[in-house]
């Protein structure tokens, strides 16, 4: 016997996986964008900061994998963060052709500066939730992100990426 179709109602929309998941994005983002303002950066743009700093001489490639950002997107995030004055880009002494990323002292500085920002902005996002329902919440999102990993348009691969730069964790 057939399963009964699901009912073609905004509830069954609201109440799906995926809606609420790019709900919270978008309020993740707004949060991030809302503590972080006078910074002038975006998330992925944070994220990239914090991958240079923790890999100085990372390449694009690997940044694309250590952030799980897709490698296309990923050229006009660093252009930005260039035209700030937050990285340079140096040229590989194995290959030309590829640029390797660090941060300048503005970069650095502002990554120093911007940490209580993003971390308010976590903690809000959590914020409604009791202290027990937070870990709750996050180890199950992060186990759900670890086992569809693979499902993703750009998984992560951070710890490929730190084995290319002969470096670990």
């Amino acid at each position: 016997m057939p399963s009964k179709p699901t009912p073609i109602t905004m509830d069954a929309v609201y109440a799906a996986p995926g809606y609420l998941f790019r709900r919270m994005q978008q309020i993740a983002v707004a949060l991030f964008v809302e503590e972080c303002r006078a910074f002038d950066l975006t998330p992925v743009q944070y994220a990239a900061l914090v991958a240079i700093h923790t890999h100085p001489g990372i390449d694009a490639t690997r940044l694309s994998a250590v952030i799980a950002f897709d490698r296309s997107t990923l050229g006009s995030v660093i252009e930005r963060l260039e035209t700030k004055k937050l990285i340079d880009r140096k040229p590989s002494p194995e290959d030309k052709r590829v640029k390797l990323l660090y941060l300048t002292r503005a970069g650095a500085a502002i990554l120093r500066d911007i940490m209580p920002s993003v971390e308010k902005a976590q903690v809000r996002m959590l914020q409604p939730l009791k202290p027990a329902d937070r870990k709750v919440l996050l180890a199950l999102l992060t186990q759900l992100v670890d086992l569809n990993n693979e499902s993703s348009r750009v998984p992560l691969r951070a710890e490929d990426a730190l084995e290319h730069m002969g470096r670990t964790g």
